[in-house]
């Protein structure tokens, strides 16, 4: 076994393996960009050498760097954890040159993989099935068109290379073949260095499932039970669980025979997994990560192996630690991924400072894989990936309630996430029912992001008591460096003389908008709440939960301020609400131009519209690269294009305005009528 490893990542998964190496008694080097400096994974190690600044390309996808780190630190052996190089032969090759043991799969094994169309022509030969498609080297536009026709629509556009749904796109209809393929080519070419594509065959109702694998040098391949992966937005996987709901144990047999037969055409060595697409009985091959999944903690969980430990072994040359039939798979696992990003604006990636962040304890059955702490940066330069929460239960009803407790227990403030989300996906019947398909997120959408109900008095009560709390606080401060603390001038219970006096105050969210007051009164505090006074009383408990006691129930929310920005936290919903100045909110009103914002950090590469171009609502105005995906900014509504403030390759903020756009009404014709 190796004495010192350098693991090649960040954020959660270098966590994770530094936890199994410290265990195993290896010494770890971790490595960090400028970024990351401050960073959980940096701390864990045993030592940490910068990389260089905070883009990946200058730093952990810099090879030559990364080689010459590991020397200098002493490290015998690398772990590429996934992302970023784990799945790069030419880094594999790298390491073994410059004396180094790669944790992962041989360089022949990532290439005959790392290409879909030649892993696909590989699995036909070795008898396992494939979806219908296109695999070949012509890649010209043209030709492309051609083979999507044949195949005929809805069809799915991927990346050769890709995987975790980047440079990926499901077409519709012909007309919009080509724009799909521009913007599939440039993420493509982003991600992973590489913008050919292939064709499949979009199948309406499938389900996802993964087998994994495992192989040593020896020649022995096993497979450790299947994942479903199903629940994606965007063929981004959301929610994972082992073993997959109501599958067939024939089903489960011939799947797992299949993935075994995979791994063997290939040569293959250490954690692998083989992804299948599945529709009625009937499993075709979709493609083989070379590398550990981020799912991988299902897997552990009921089994209870250490994939990552496993690794480790079967890179030092031992075999395999033990057989298929020693390998046993008890009860249910479930996990969710907890994001920075907002559901109500489309999932786009959220940035900032992790405010509050709370996980629950003292659950052996519930794992929480994390890369950040509270008061970490979520950066525009990475996966904005927060935890995994994972669960086990003797059965999958109890995990899923464990998975429920979990995520109603979990708190978090400051950039927005996907927490509420979660939630509602963990509540809704049809997953509690088990077998979804890929489609199930995009058919229940508008049931999992139903906006809070602003008018249940609960939430303008916590947000009023979050409010007056503050303000004591405050106040409280300020009348103890005054030097007389008792003076009634600096009393905050809305005291007056001989009077009731109340307080208003406007939050808003989004669009929405909650007005409330709080009455100062002789018989006590009140809330006032559309024309009704509710008695209102509040204390502050430990780590900032706030408990209230409104008319006789009994509320309880932890509380996040960041300036106006009032987070309320509970039963596994995270809801920001801001405090307006309303005066200050109307003087701002006017002067304020028309024009289209970037909503993230990010990247302009492209630019699809000139000053002064006539535009219809919908259109294409910009594409802006953002955490490694791309995302179209298209026209509010019809209009024109007034002064252009950015070009390609320009890198902007969150918030900076993009381009000035004048919305005009449709040109009407002689008669009224518009004109199309």
């Amino acid at each position: 076994m190796f004495d010192k490893l350098l693991i090649a990542n960040r954020g959660e998964i270098a966590c994770r393996v530094a936890e199994t190496a410290r265990r195993l008694g290896i010494a770890t080097v971790a490595v960090y960009s400028d970024a990351d400096a401050g960073a959980r994974h940096v701390d864990l190690a045993d030592e940490a050498w910068r990389l260089g600044p905070a883009p990946p390309a200058e730093s952990y996808l810099c090879v030559e760097r990364l080689i010459e780190v590991a020397r200098a630190s002493g490290a015998q052996a690398v772990h590429p954890g996934y992302g970023f190089l784990s799945e790069n032969a030419d880094f594999a090759e790298a390491c073994a040159a410059a004396g180094l043991v790669f944790v992962g799969p041989p360089p022949d094994a990532i290439r005959a993989m790392g290409s879909k169309s030649a892993a696909k022509a590989l699995m036909a030969r070795a008898g396992v099935p494939l979806v219908p498609g296109y695999h070949g080297e012509d890649q010209a536009p043209e030709r492309l068109a051609q083979e999507a026709d044949a195949l005929g629509y809805p069809l799915l556009l991927k990346a050769s290379a890709g995987g975790g749904g980047k440079g990926m796109r499901v077409i519709e209809r012909p007309e919009d073949f080509a724009e799909a393929l521009a913007g599939a080519r440039r993420e493509a070419q982003a991600a992973f260095g590489d913008d050919r594509m292939l064709l499949e065959r979009y199948l309406t109702r499938p389900r996802h499932i993964e087998i994994q694998v495992f192989a040593d040098g020896g020649g022995q391949v096993v497979h450790l039970f299947e994942r479903d992966c199903s629940l994606q937005r965007r063929h981004q996987k959301v929610v994972e669980e082992a073993p997959a709901p109501g599958l067939d144990p024939a089903l489960r047999q011939a799947m797992g025979e299949a993935a075994i037969a995979a791994a063997q055409a290939i040569g293959y060595e250490g954690a692998g997994t083989v992804e299948f697409i599945l529709e009625d009985d009937a499993f075709f091959f979709m493609e083989m990560n070379t590398r550990l999944q981020v799912e991988h903690p299902v897997t552990e969980m009921i089994t209870g192996l250490d994939l990552v430990e496993w690794q480790l072994r079967v890179a030092a040359g031992e075999p395999l630690p033990c057989g298929q039939q020693a390998i046993q798979a008890r009860g249910h696992a479930i996990e969710a991924r907890l994001y920075a990003e907002d559901p109500a604006r489309g999932y786009l990636p959220t940035t900032g400072r992790l405010a509050h962040l709370r996980f629950p304890e003292g659950d052996p059955a519930l794992r929480i894989d994390s890369g950040v702490r509270e008061g970490d940066e979520i950066t525009p330069y990475y996966d904005p990936m927060i935890a995994k929460l994972v669960v086990w239960g003797e059965d999958r009803d109890t995990a899923l309630r464990r998975l429920r407790a979990g995520l109603e227990a979990t708190e978090v403030a400051g950039p927005a996430t996907n927490l509420t989300f979660l939630a509602a996906i963990a509540r809704h019947p049809d997953f509690a029912a088990g077998g979804v398909d890929t489609g199930f997120l995009a058919r229940c959408e508008p049931a999992l992001t139903l906006p809070p109900d602003l008018n249940d008095p609960a939430i303008a009560a916590l947000a009023v008591a979050a409010e007056a709390e503050r303000r004591r606080v405050e106040v409280a401060g300020q009348a103890a460096r005054s030097g007389d603390p008792w003076s009634p001038w600096w009393s905050s219970d809305g005291w007056r003389l001989n009077a009731e006096s109340e307080r208003r105050l406007h939050f808003t969210l989004g669009e929405a908008e909650l007005v409330a007051g709080l009455r100062y009164g002789v018989a006590g505090l009140a809330l006032e709440w559309q024309g009704r006074l509710l008695p209102l009383q509040w204390t502050l408990e430990a780590k900032g939960r706030l408990r209230v006691e409104l008319a006789g129930r009994t509320l309880r929310a932890a509380v996040a301020w960041q300036g106006e920005s009032l987070t309320l936290m509970r039963a596994g919903e995270s809801l920001r609400l801001q405090l307006e100045d309303r005066q200050a909110a109307a003087a701002d009103v006017e002067g304020v131009a028309s024009g289209v914002v970037a909503p993230m950090p990010g990247k302009v590469v492209e630019v699809a519209v000139a000053v002064g171009e006539e535009v219809a609502r919908g259109q294409l105005l910009l594409v802006l690269e953002a955490m490694k995906m791309e995302h179209s900014l298209r026209a509010p509504a019809d209009g024109r294009v007034g002064a252009l403030h950015v070009r390609a390759g320009d890198q902007v903020e969150e918030g900076v305005e993009l381009l000035a756009f004048d919305p005009q009404p449709a040109a009407q014709s002689a008669d009224g009528e518009a004109v199309a």
